[in-house]
């Protein structure tokens, strides 16, 4: 199984066609003074590629691009949101407990693809 990796988004532009296109996405908020985060990274990731591939990951360092991050009320690091259809479905922030985002992206994922 090929590892996938998180696409990282620059610019405003980028992060609302993103946001608003119909394929099923996440997008992981953080930069890399958090150390939360980058133990968490990894395991979204995993998590992902595990169980459900068809979401593309992508990956905003909110250091860099704060304007973005508080675009879409992104206030606290590590911040996790999930799209389908261009709605936000789910948002995680802080304190991600792996197996209750799991459950929760399992229900939404048996819901659009059945």
């Amino acid at each position: 199984m090929s590892q996938m990796d998180f696409v990282e988004l620059t610019s405003w532009d980028a992060l609302q066609k993103v946001a608003e296109g119909e394929d099923p996405k996440l997008v992981y908020f953080s930069h890399h003074r958090c150390n939360v985060c980058r133990g968490l990274k990894p395991r979204v990731r995993q998590l992902i590629e595990n169980n459900f591939p068809e979401l593309m990951l992508y990956y905003v360092n909110t250091l860099e691009h704060p304007q973005m991050a508080g675009q879409f009320s992104v206030f606290t690091v590590p911040t996790i949101l999930v799209f389908f259809d261009g709605r936000e479905y789910i948002r995680e922030s802080r304190h991600v407990s792996i197996s209750s985002f799991q459950q929760r992206l399992g229900k939404l994922h048996r819901i659009y693809f059945g």
